[in-house]
């Protein structure tokens, strides 16, 4: 007869208690262990009992689920990955843009749609796990995560994750196609100093409860499984053992009941890095008693735990606690019966399927944001589309179009970090299949009309590559990043450039970032286009041919004046697979652009941080040789047609705490193009008894017009979303009276305002 724990028809709850109770204490610590898989997993699983494993290639997961059947309790394994923006490290999988791709969107059921597409994927390969979605809030632009961030505002981080946990999780744990979702990292991770990952984070608990934690909040009250802790220290304290932020407010304040994880080596960090732990058996104790259920590649911790044990300082009942909880994932996901593992057939059905290219197409135009444009896009004045081919139709005369710069056909940089050939995986050698990703000189190739020409010129190289000084490896046996080093202008290659535009009546110069500047401790002292492309752009210009400035890039980046002067400047993130195929379609008026920016730019690095909703100060809002007027503001994005708003009214001027502020704008499309116009509704509060930010995103519309159209657009605002923090920590309403400011963008001149007064 099978023991109680192998029967599905018990309550999860009965079956996880029976599991428990049958373990060894060696057992239970390897069950709170996830390790990485890229190389011995029979030692995971045979001499530690792992319960989770992360970065395993298809060989070595098939390995070690076969393994983990031959054990005395046969408890089925939990495969993470680290699946960001698609499945990043399975070959032939649908990789879309980043989060902050998506992000200038802002549209909630298109992330679901991905999430939701990519779980498909992943489940299909026997991964259960996702480390995503990152909720952390874009403060510095230099940090080197920015990308995997959905940008700079509390609100649009909510609205975004919530979708994605959705997406990942589905109707619930028992479809085989949900995957565990992950929110991370909680909190406050992105709080760095110059920008530099995982410094420490010097910000209040107000700071925290103000800006960074609401995000995290929303997606645990609506079911997100997993929790993933950042690397940093608060007030002193790492987050791994941080018992205000794990206790009273997750814990508690939250009643948050899933499962904790720690990031790489948290707990090892603490002896070898953050010096507060004198061992691994210290180290363990006060990890365990933390709360955390998971801990991620601190391989001591398998002795560490079953020392401290011993030693009197960790209860077995605070690890069987913990182990409960993994279990009962696994229970939840139904891998006793079903321990889903990787199936050939299924992945052939939905492993870059069409639906979901079809899927990345739209979510790619999405991402583009126009940021400037003096009438030369859309280029020869706007396309149709042949429905057989997909090319465009021939236009009056046809037209000849230099592609240049260096990231015109770079595949990736287009799929950008946490992808193919980013560094993480070592099975992937050659990246994701070349003829899946469409670069910016592929999709314009595959896009203009037939009497077209389309050349091309790399122009500039951005860096070369040096070992770092310190060493090849980090103190816990993880490869250092070598150290970036511009290249140089290559006067040759720019004549070339320069050649290749004399001889067009449009330049397309493609310029930005890599892939090396880009991820964990890679964070960039400079935001400036580095290598021999300022130089490239500069001599483009002096040509005269006009100038689009294609820009794809892990983060908003310092244009240089030359890119500010060009004909129209297209912001592309990384724009994943079919990201040159959308930037194509743009720029010969195929499609609208419609992205609006979840980030601002800065005109130098010297402006950090250069976010929106900062809190005013006396002198706060400029240098002695520079204002912190942004080049491009949160919320902002251009059409190829114009947008008017006029006339908002509030139909509640007078409203209760409990009541909803109603109100309508006219938005009216004055050009002769169609257009999804992004309404955004701010709020400020006029009076306020601490300080607080001078206006918050509160909600958006987004809505469709057609030339010459107007739409009133109704608006509705919970009272109670208009809270601030007090100087007792509580989230609160205070009456009063408060602006309603509504318009396509942040930017204080382009919002109208209209008062009213909360009782």
């Amino acid at each position: 007869m099978p023991h109680p724990y192998q029967d599905p028809a018990l309550p999860v709850a009965e079956r996880v208690a029976d599991l428990v109770g049958r373990m060894t204490l060696p057992e239970k610590v390897g069950q709170m262990m996830q390790l990485d898989a890229r190389e011995d997993v029979r030692s995971l699983v045979e001499d530690m009992h792992v319960g989770s494993i992360l970065h395993a290639s298809p060989e070595h997961l098939h390995e070690a689920v076969e393994l983990t059947a031959q054990t005395r309790l046969q408890i089925p394994l939990l495969v993470g990955e680290d699946c960001i923006h698609g499945h990043s490290f399975f070959e032939g999988a649908t990789i879309y843009p980043t989060q902050l791709g998506m992000a200038a969107s802002w549209d909630r059921s298109l992330a679901e749609r991905v999430a939701r597409a990519t779980a498909v994927e992943v489940a299909a390969t026997g991964i259960h796990w996702t480390f995503s979605p990152v909720l952390c809030i874009t403060r510095d632009l230099r940090w080197g995560r920015v990308d995997e961030t959905f940008g700079e505002d509390p609100f649009l981080i909510g609205e975004l994750a919530s979708a994605m946990v959705a997406g990942y999780q589905g109707d619930g744990l028992h479809d085989p196609t949900a995957i565990l979702a992950t929110a991370k990292h909680f909190a406050g991770y992105s709080e760095t100093q110059g920008g530099r990952d995982a410094s420490e984070a010097d910000i209040s608990h107000r700071k925290l409860r103000s800006w960074f934690l609401p995000p995290f909040e929303r997606v645990a009250r609506e079911g997100c499984r997993t929790f993933m802790l950042g690397y940093q220290s608060t007030d002193g304290v790492p987050v791994t053992i941080n018992d205000w932020l794990l206790s009273d407010v997750l814990r508690g304040e939250w009643g948050y009941t899933g499962t904790l994880i720690t990031d790489w080596d948290n707990v090892g960090r603490m002896v070898w890095e953050q010096h507060i732990q004198p061992d691994h058996a210290h180290a363990a104790a006060a990890a365990v008693n933390a709360g955390n259920d998971m801990v991620m590649t601190t391989p001591q911790f398998f002795a560490g735990a079953q020392e401290a044990v011993a030693a009197g300082m960790l209860e077995e009942a605070a690890i069987d606690a913990a182990v409960a909880r993994i279990l009962t994932l696994k229970f939840e996901l139904g891998l006793f019966e079903d321990p889903r593992r990787p199936d050939a057939a299924r992945q052939a059905e939905v492993v870059g399927s069409a639906e979901h290219t079809a899927l990345n197409v739209e979510v790619a135009r999405r991402s583009l944001v126009l940021l400037t444009n003096d009438g030369t896009l859309p280029l020869a004045g706007g396309l149709t589309t042949d429905a057989g081919s997909g090319r465009a139709l021939p236009a009056d005369r046809p037209r000849r179009v230099a592609v240049v710069g260096p990231n015109a056909d770079d595949p990736d940089t287009t799929l950008g970090d946490w992808a193919g050939r980013s560094g993480q995986a070592d099975w992937l050698p050659d990246g994701h299949p070349r003829h899946m990703i469409s670069t910016v000189l592929d999709g314009l190739r595959d896009h203009v009309p037939g009497d077209w020409t389309v050349t091309h010129a790399r122009g500039a190289d951005i860096l070369t590559l040096e070992p770092d000084p310190a060493g090849a490896f980090f103190p816990d046996g993880q490869p250092r990043p070598p150290v970036v080093v511009p290249a140089d202008v290559d006067d040759a290659l720019i004549a070339e450039a320069v050649a290749a535009a004399q001889d067009a009546d449009y330049v397309v110069a493609v310029v930005g970032d890599r892939i090396e500047l880009v991820g964990e401790g890679r964070s960039t002292a400079t935001l400036d286009l580095i290598g021999g492309q300022v130089a490239l752009l500069d001599a483009l210009e002096a040509t005269g041919t006009p100038m689009v400035v294609v820009v794809v890039a892990s983060k908003p980046l310092v244009l240089p004046a030359s890119a500010h002067r060009a004909a129209a400047i297209l912001w592309a993130a990384n724009p994943g697979m079919r990201g040159g195929q959308a930037v194509a379609e743009v720029l010969l008026g195929l499609v609208e652009p419609t992205g609006r920016l979840p980030i601002s730019f800065a005109a130098h690095v010297g402006q950090q941080p250069t976010y929106y909703n900062q809190i005013p100060g006396q002198h706060g809002d400029r240098y002695a040789d520079l204002t912190q007027r942004q080049p491009f503001a949160f919320g902002e994005g251009l059409s190829y047609t114009t947008v008017a708003y006029s006339d908002l009214r509030i139909s509640t001027p007078d409203v209760g705490a409990g009541d909803t502020v109603r109100a309508q704008v006219t938005v009216s499309n004055t050009g002769e193009r169609p257009t999804r116009e992004t309404v955004q509704v701010y709020v400020r509060d006029v009076v306020t008894s601490v300080t607080w930010a001078d206006k918050e995103l509160k909600a958006y519309r987004q809505v469709d017009l057609a030339p010459g159209e107007s739409v009133d657009v109704d608006l509705t605002l919970p009272v109670a979303d208009c809270t601030i923090v007090d100087r007792r920590e509580r989230r609160v309403v205070e009456p009063g009276a408060f602006d309603l400011l509504v318009g396509p963008s942040s930017r204080d001149e382009a919002l109208l305002k209209a008062r009213f007064t909360v009782a």
